[in-house]
């Protein structure tokens, strides 16, 4: 049995729920203000083509059977970091508002998601190959072409 855990997967056709898109969708409606909750979190993202390829390097490794392996970057970003690269992508100066409302309960925030891609790297020739500026601006493109599918207030509680 393999044990597998993706990091922070994003890709175009992403729930709304999660970060990436929430963001996105107000940037592709125009908004300058991004409305966002906790900004001090940190985590890893692996783009979808990359977990995949990660998913089948693992499955291809016997050595990693029954081991708790890891597909990531081994990078972090804070959520604030992560608004002021998609404002660079877009082109476009943003300001950062934080609302209660679009924050996590109290004590439910993890501030910190980060992965080891140790055991991947020393097993597999598996290596992230979609940077996150480069991810990001594929989902963008996606976005922009799909805003129907978004609403730029929707954020999960």
């Amino acid at each position: 049995m393999y044990v597998v855990r993706p990091f922070n997967v994003y890709s175009p056709r992403q729930s709304a729920r999660a970060v990436i898109p929430t963001m996105l969708a107000q940037m592709v409606a125009g908004r300058r203000t991004l409305s966002l909750g906790n900004l001090s979190p940190r985590r890893d993202f692996t783009f979808v083509r990359d977990t995949v390829e990660g998913f089948l390097a693992i499955a291809e490794s016997p050595e990693l059977c029954g081991r708790v392996t890891h597909i990531c970057s081994g990078k972090e970003i804070s959520v604030g970091e992560l608004a002021q690269l998609i404002g660079e992508l877009c082109g476009v100066p943003i300001d950062i508002r934080r609302e209660a409302e679009r924050a996590r309960p109290e004590g439910s925030e993890v501030e910190r998601l980060c992965g080891d891609p140790g055991l991947i790297f020393a097993h597999t020739s598996w290596r992230p190959r979609v940077p996150l500026r480069e991810g990001l601006a594929e989902t963008l493109a996606w976005m922009k072409e799909h805003r129907e599918l978004y609403k730029p207030d929707f954020y999960s509680k």
